[in-house]
């Protein structure tokens, strides 16, 4: 009971944290305007992964896709392509989950079947959040970096005014997505050692004595001469065994057929 009560709450926290990291990159607020010590404050500026994004005070927001891949920081590409494996190993280890579920019966699965594919889906489901946080710790990293160039720029003296970015709602969406991600697949891993059945078992063996009495009887001994003739059987030509004749009795082979 305690195993499937395990790998449920796995697929269910898996799950939650799959469709976090769905939403978390479908976000546009991956960074927003820091409005500290900005004079306009009409204009709000925030950016995602696909798009950058302007809202006006008067409510109107305007989004502008980004046309470029080779424009893009190199750093920016390898987090989207975070996002995505994540993505994509969560969709197919809610798929092989599903059909791995202890209270699900299909055909005439075996437990060590589903034990396997419990151990599978929760190895993607550990990539899965690892991608997702990983590719939102470096974006917040970037983040962190042009914030503190930028604030330098400003304290320098210089005319032009910078934007800049701070943390924006999706990663943090990304943080706890990731988490959820990583602790369902942990239970589902942990719920695959209950699945897998004892391939060695150890049988008692129980030892019953007879009901039968076994009697021996005794008898004269025959003691042998020491001049009974011995069959010998020996490879090669001239030599085969001695073969009984028709009344019963062995012929034994004569010193004519040794020569």
């Amino acid at each position: 009971m305690s195993v499937t009560i395990c790998q449920s709450m796995g697929f269910v926290v898996s799950a939650l944290g799959i469709g976090g990291i769905i939403a978390s990159t479908c976000m546009d607020q991956w960074s927003t305007q820091d409005l500290y010590n900005n004079p306009v404050t009409a204009v709000f500026n925030y950016q995602g992964l696909w798009r950058t994004c302007v809202r006006e005070s008067s409510g109107f927001t305007e989004c502008r896709g980004y046309f470029t891949i080779l424009g893009l920081p190199a750093m920016f590409q390898a987090v989207r392509a975070l996002m995505i494996v994540g993505i994509v190993l969560g969709i197919l280890g809610l798929l092989v989950c599903i059909f791995a579920l202890k209270c699900i019966r299909i055909g005439s699965m075996e437990d060590s079947a589903k034990a396997n594919m419990t151990l599978t889906s929760g190895i993607m489901f550990i990539v899965a959040g690892l991608c997702a946080i990983t590719g939102v710790s470096v974006f917040a990293n970037m983040l962190v970096t042009n914030f503190w160039m930028s604030t330098a720029n400003m304290y320098q003296g210089m005319q032009n005014v910078q934007n800049r970015y701070t943390f924006g709602s999706a990663l943090f969406v990304g943080w706890v997505a990731g988490g959820l991600a990583l602790v369902g697949g942990i239970m589902m891993c942990l719920a695959c050692r209950g699945l897998i059945p004892e391939e060695s078992r150890y049988k008692a063996v129980s030892y019953n004595a007879s009901g039968r009495n076994i009697s021996y009887r005794t008898g004269p001994y025959k003691v042998g001469s020491g001049y009974e003739p011995e069959t010998k059987t020996r490879k090669g030509a001239g030599y085969e065994e001695a073969a009984r004749s028709e009344d019963g009795r062995r012929s034994y082979p004569s010193k004519y057929d040794y020569v």
